[in-house]
């Protein structure tokens, strides 16, 4: 447990960037944020512990999570390779998912203990701060039982994933996150079943609004409701 609790968080932006470079920031802070931790609990220090959270966007890749099964990617390796797209096998949870041109992709990398020290209560958090976000666009949405992230038309059965989600956590620090569709090209997702659900759909905001939006306006939005919902405090180098 951290003595001294650091409720500074920085926003870091990459704007648009391959998935792997992405990747490999998130898990040097990640594991720089362990390392200082483990530190402090060899050392008996009380060296604080940083927060981020990193946005984003990204060139067409599929991600699966470690428990993920990889019938749910409907292409081959040579078709892949063939239509220009990425695919990485990685150590969130969750199964298989699309990140490309026109989503807002976020990876909080906090360190819990800082906060609260429970995984469910981060990830409805989470969801909260995607709600909130879509009603500033007078989106209406919300969760449904058992499938984490955010729905559009979440009380009916035609419900939507508008937001995808997918973390990893060890000893309490965070890293991986959610993906909003903002103005995405949803033609991709055929191309798998997302989330390893398939008596479900997904959209985007522009889908659900039919106007054109400013990816950086979303990106402002659910960071301003991220730093809100966390109580997060802001931290400016």
């Amino acid at each position: 447990m951290n003595t001294i609790l650091n409720n500074k968080v920085k926003h870091l932006q990459l704007g648009h960037i391959e998935y792997k470079k992405a990747l490999e920031i998130q898990e040097e802070i990640f594991q720089k944020t362990i390392k200082t931790k483990i530190e402090n609990r060899k050392n008996e220090t009380n060296i604080l512990t940083e927060n981020y959270v990193i946005s984003c966007s990204h060139p067409h890749v599929y991600t699966i999570g470690k428990s993920g099964d990889e019938k749910n990617l409907l292409l081959d390796k040579e078709m892949i390779k063939k239509k220009k797209l990425d695919y990485f096998k990685i150590s969130r949870g969750g199964d298989i998912t699309y990140h490309g041109p026109g989503q807002i992709v976020v990876y909080p990398i906090i360190d819990l203990e800082n906060f609260f020290t429970d995984i469910h209560l981060y990830l409805r958090k989470l969801e909260e701060a995607v709600i909130n976000t879509l009603e500033a666009f007078k989106i209406k949405s919300g969760r449904i039982k058992d499938h984490t992230g955010v729905w559009v038309n979440h009380k009916s059965e035609k419900a939507k994933k508008i937001c995808a989600m997918g973390v990893k956590s060890s000893r309490w620090v965070t890293m991986h996150g959610l993906a909003l569709n903002v103005k995405t090209d949803l033609n991709y997702f055929n191309n798998i079943i997302p989330c390893g659900i398939n008596d479900k759909t997904v959209t985007s905001i522009e889908n659900e609004l039919n106007i054109n939006l400013s990816l950086k306006k979303v990106e402002k939005e659910i960071i301003k409701n991220l730093f809100k919902v966390f109580k997060f405090d802001s931290y400016i180098n």
